[in-house]
């Protein structure tokens, strides 16, 4: 396979900026990540001309993949003929917000912004804001953006920040606890419940390698922040969209919170984020309240009638029937894969994500028959309960090295592309077929 060309951009590249990208993860490739020129479905085209099954989807917002419905660009095209933006209202920013008001549970106002950092950061400010209290409790591993608040860790005894520029003092407001451990979750109330301001987490813990909350595990979040007076905040960045189709992830769990962060999908592939919730919250934000909140390009009309199009398509089609099927099929191909080949790795992810995860120790190879037959659901009959990820320390623990140096390069060979780390999710799209899945589980089978 040649990649002449994408060794000769990251070379420039790296005289220019910083890691030679511009956003980190991309360079977790080694020794230098490949350049796409174009999509094609649920395709990409390298520099040099090499075609991979893309299961990345710009991670995650592309739900349509990379040829967009004739209508769809239609929509997109006609707004960016109009001008490209104005500093003023425009009518498609509201059919935008009545249609995520009309659908997601949470939302009764939502405030566009233009990425998914920018909307929880937002949140975190209107949270302290409407409450009038100071510390943010996150999930150990979770990620809601580059966001001070947030780039935290340790735990709620020691928090840090996880990185350099930001002071120790900012991170004394926010408090990390495991995902699925109620008993830390009410340790660090009965500590300082009294200057909780929300609890934030992804539903799904997402961007660590797809963990899967327990049995009554949000319905007990809901319960502790309405005991304290704090409020619960979704970050669907991710799941939103994708995981309960137009009701998003908190639908699928039946449990709704005070605040969700959205970004991804709501842009159709343009950047976006926002922040929805209940109407009396929302109202904080400037100018109707005390939280400041502004953005010259937040409602950028082409990236609004990007989202509208995306997700009226989606509600008018199959687009949700066609990437949940792919997505059951893929993990449960990837299921028996492993089975036979690698019985202590795990499958988890739900409705269009996946993921495989080199999760060092398993139940017995002869006890397989009754797991979970499409990805982890923290099912405590299954066999494999109590060897699957119930938090992000558990993925970290796996062999994230040999997914990443040696798994990983071998998909590639096939034409096969992932997420560039075992901690990324991984996508389908309307754009992929059955033939792709069917491709991507013979590269399974011979990288693993």
């Amino acid at each position: 396979m040649n990649d002449d060309n994408s060794r000769d951009l990251y070379d420039r590249a790296l005289s220019v900026m910083p890691g030679g990208v511009n956003s980190a993860v991309r360079a977790a490739i080694e020794p230098y990540p490949f350049f796409v020129r174009k999509g094609d479905g649920g395709h990409v085209i390298d520099a040099d001309g090499n075609r991979y099954v893309d299961w990345v989807m710009g991670l995650g917002p592309l739900l349509l993949g990379h040829d967009l419905p004739e209508s769809v660009q239609a929509g997109i095209q006609q707004k960016a003929s109009e001008g490209p933006m104005y500093g003023t209202p425009t009518e498609v920013e509201v059919d935008l917000a009545e249609f995520v008001v009309r659908h997601v549970p949470s939302v009764e106002k939502i405030r566009f912004v233009n990425s998914g950092t920018e909307a929880t950061t937002s949140a975190v400010r209107l949270a302290r804001g409407y409450t009038g209290r100071n510390k943010i409790v996150v999930m150990q591993g979770g990620y809601h953006g580059a966001q001070e608040s947030t780039l935290v860790e340790g735990d709620a005894e020691n928090p840090r920040p996880s990185s350099a520029g930001i002071p120790q003092s900012f991170s004394e407001h926010t408090l990390p606890v495991p995902f699925n451990d109620e008993e830390a979750m009410r340790d660090v109330f009965d500590e300082h419940g009294d200057d909780i301001a929300a609890v934030l987490t992804e539903p799904i813990l997402a961007n660590y390698g797809i963990v899967y909350p327990e049995e009554g595990y949000h319905e007990f979040l809901r319960e502790i922040t309405d005991e304290h007076d704090s409020l619960l905040i979704f970050d669907e960045v991710i799941t939103g969209f994708r995981v309960g189709g137009l009701g998003c992830a908190q639908s699928e769990f039946g449990v709704t919170p005070d605040l969700t962060t959205f970004g991804k999908i709501i842009g159709g592939g343009f950047p976006v984020g926002a922040i929805g919730g209940r109407a009396e919250i929302i109202e904080h934000f400037a100018p109707s309240g005390d939280v400041f909140q502004a953005g010259t390009f937040s409602g950028h009309p082409v990236t609004m009638a990007a989202g509208l199009e995306t997700l009226q398509f989606a509600a008018e089609n199959d687009v949700y029937d066609h990437v949940d099927g792919l997505g059951e099929q893929l993990r449960s191909g990837l299921t028996e894969i492993l089975a036979d080949q690698a019985p202590s790795y795990t499958v988890t992810g739900t409705a269009s994500m996946f993921k495989v995860i080199f999760t060092r120790d398993g139940p017995g190879k002869d006890s397989l028959e009754e797991q979970c037959g499409a990805g982890c659901r923290q099912n405590p009959t299954c066999p494999r309960y109590d060897y699957c990820p119930k938090n992000a320390a558990d993925v970290k623990n796996a062999e994230t090295e040999r997914w990443r140096r040696v798994f990983w390069g071998k998909m590639k060979a096939q034409n096969v592309f992932l997420s560039q780390n075992q901690f990324e999710s991984q996508f389908v799209s309307y754009g992929h077929t059955e033939a792709d899945v069917e491709e991507t589980l013979e590269a399974y089978k011979q990288a693993l």
